[in-house]
């Protein structure tokens, strides 16, 4: 099972990019998104009308610590996914994109956080390719 966190949405700011981060979730064949920070109730419509779940988590941290998956932090402070990438095979797992700057108690209870480049990018590109290099491997 492949599940992804979108931490600290924020309705006027994030509408966009959160629809993105679920549709690319949706896309590349991940089983469910959730998200914190603001809840919004529109975005949570358009992603249902695509009979994709998701899921408002008030506290992302009573999840991740609650979560049986291997947590994936998607950073560009993080190692190199390609290395990573092949200890995931067949592992259940839940994947964090941040939108403001993610707050460092993420990265300790990630059990990896991976970077798909060093360079400013989208959360929405990190996770598909990282979710496209995972499906190869599988």
């Amino acid at each position: 099972m492949i599940e992804v966190l979108r931490l600290s949405h924020r309705i006027r700011r994030d509408i966009r990019l959160s629809t993105h981060v679920a549709l690319t979730s949706r896309a590349f064949k991940a089983d469910k998104i959730y998200y914190s920070g603001q809840k919004d109730s529109s975005l949570e419509n358009s992603i249902k009308k695509l009979n994709f779940p998701i899921e408002y988590v008030k506290s992302p941290t009573k999840l991740i610590k609650e979560s049986k998956s291997t947590i994936i932090h998607l950073t560009m402070k993080g190692d190199d996914y390609k290395k990573i990438i092949p200890k995931l095979k067949n592992e259940n797992l839940l994947i964090i994109v941040g939108s403001e700057k993610v707050p460092v108690g993420f990265y300790k209870l990630a059990n990896y956080n991976i970077s798909v480049t060093k360079f400013p990018h989208s959360e929405a590109a990190a996770l598909a390719v990282f979710l496209e290099n995972l499906k190869n491997l599988k």
